[in-house]
């Protein structure tokens, strides 16, 4: 399935989910996403964007088996991937005094 995932050294991680939990989550995104009940931030690929919210079902797309994504943050729900980007964007307003998050979240 998706097993070329690369995730970021120090991921953001929603409420709930621990290094425990984390472990048991990264195994079934690389092998059955489709039940894993998350949800992904990674790094766009489109020069337009920054960042891309979504399923991790969606991981079981051929597009997706082809490009692997560089995963920044994982979420229980839509609601707190998107408090998760608004944390992302104020620590690189913080650390870096822009919001370019892809230059930040890669470093």
């Amino acid at each position: 399935m998706a097993n070329n995932i690369s995730y970021r050294p120090e991921l953001y991680l929603g409420e709930g989910i621990n290094e425990k939990k984390l472990d048991r989550i990264k195994k079934k995104l690389e092998n059955r996403p489709a039940f894993s009940g998350v949800f992904l931030i990674s790094i766009s690929r489109n020069d337009s964007d920054q960042l891309e919210i979504y399923g991790a079902s969606q991981l079981s797309w051929r597009y997706y088996r082809e490009n692997p994504p560089y995963v920044v943050g994982i979420a229980y729900s839509r609601e707190e991937a998107v408090a998760l980007v608004e944390k992302m964007a104020a620590d690189c307003l913080y650390a870096r005094g822009d919001c370019e998050l892809k230059e930040y979240l890669r470093c």
